[in-house]
């Protein structure tokens, strides 16, 4: 189905913390980067967890045969959002930079000294972090450089895969400025001298189709609260390739995927959330089945905010002395995530002119340190950035506008 702005408009509703107001007016989300609102499906999924079945798992009693259902079911649920091949290859954590850290202790022992790993000079710090850490092991450590136009540079990919390359650590899509790489590219390359892919999704993942299948990495990462969930890391591996690492885990784990990078008791009542998420999102798709729905219903929104990120790319260009970092709207290949800087006022001046006036979005680096200093932002404040969601209308994005003027005006006199 397409998905419109009476489509946008009507799915307001579904989200209680849409009619909170400020001196009279809605809030304006447009923070959905850092994490998108939720709607009462999903709200209503953590409580009847804790209300009906708050247990934990494998125990003989109805309640815990419930929530062991539901762990289930979830996986099944979010494997099918990912296009993956079975609940099996879904593991659950409490955000995605822990289950990176998981990999990176579970990968160091299969690395010798001279090995090489590949990151980017694009990426958020949670897919940097737990690989720069090998250098420590004699990893050497590589960073594929971002091109001023916020694109990460494809002959620099090409030019420093080769046959020490052991793993490519690459996001989907920049969280700091939208860009979308071409993660295709990285696994071809990485095929042909047999290292693995690690792809962080958690940008990408509320905003695209995503067929794990077809992309065929060796691990992806996103989080449920990017997609009006809870907060859930995931992490897929690519089918029998978590039985042959060495995880940190205690005896008492069960030693099979997707259990065996699992720490500790999950939250048992979010991760039902997330599964209400994803079943919220296709609720908007039509379709025999749920993939199918999913996918209609992804590919409509995505268009929908697209559209929403490209109106406001060109509005807010017009107004004198902003600036805009990152892609231009004319491909797909960019998130509808917008960020700018403006002559003579810092990021955080407008970020809080901009919270008087109940418009909510971020300034500053969003742990995208490396970008922004690489653009030699850091010292002015990092960006406002601005994010589109389902649930954005044409007005939100005005009354930012009308915010961004006022403060220009005001810089100007």
């Amino acid at each position: 189905m397409s998905f419109t702005h009476v489509e946008s408009q009507k799915c307001r509703a579904d989200f209680p913390a849409l009619s909170r107001t400020l001196n009279g007016q809605p809030l304006v989300y447009l923070d959905g980067p850092a994490g998108t609102q939720v709607p009462s499906r999903v709200i209503d999924t953590i409580s009847h967890a804790y209300s009906h079945h708050n247990a934990n798992t494998h125990g003989m009693f109805p309640t815990s045969n419930d929530v062991d259902a539901a762990m289930l079911r979830t996986r099944q649920v979010i494997a099918t959002f990912l296009g993956a091949e079975s609940a099996d290859t879904i593991s659950l954590g409490a955000n995605m930079t822990s289950l990176n850290f998981a990999l990176s202790h579970a990968l160091e022992p299969l690395l010798k000294p001279g090995d090489e790993v590949l990151v980017t000079q694009l990426d958020h710090e949670a897919n940097r972090g737990p690989w720069l850490r090998l250098s420590a092991s004699g990893v050497i450590v590589r960073e594929i450089h971002l091109l001023p136009s916020g694109q990460l540079d494809e002959a620099d990919l090409r030019a420093k895969i080769g046959p020490k390359t052991r793993l490519v650590a690459m996001g989907y899509s920049a969280n700091s400025l939208g860009t979308v790489n071409n993660v295709e590219l990285a696994r071809e390359l990485t095929t042909a001298v047999g290292a693995w892919l690690l792809v962080d999704a958690v940008h990408y993942a509320p905003h695209f189709v995503l067929d794990v299948q077809k992309l065929a990495p060796d691990f992806l990462l996103c989080s449920g609260y990017k997609f009006y969930g809870p907060h859930v890391g995931i992490l897929y591996t690519r089918p029998g390739l978590l039985e042959t690492l060495p995880t940190d885990r205690l005896v008492v784990q069960e030693p099979v995927a997707p259990y065996r990078i699992e720490t500790g008791t999950l939250n048992h009542p979010a991760i039902e959330g997330v599964a209400a998420a994803i079943e919220y999102i296709a609720s908007w798709g039509h379709g025999d089945t749920l993939r199918a729905r999913i996918v209609d219903a992804v590919t409509g929104i995505s268009a929908y905010e697209h559209s929403m990120g490209a109106y406001y790319y060109e509005e807010v260009k017009k107004i004198p002395g902003v600036t805009v970092w990152g892609p231009d709207f004319s491909t797909r290949r960019r998130a509808p995530t917008v960020s700018i800087t403006m002559q003579g006022v810092s990021p955080l001046e407008m970020a809080t002119a901009l919270g008087k006036l109940g418009v909510c979005v971020w300034d500053g680096e969003f742990y995208a340190q490396r970008p922004i200093n690489i653009l030699g932002l850091t010292e002015s404040g990092g960006v406002l950035r601005t994010g589109m969601s389902m649930y954005t209308q044409k007005s939100d994005v005005d009354r930012l506008l009308e915010g961004l003027r006022s403060i220009s005006a005001s810089r100007a006199s």
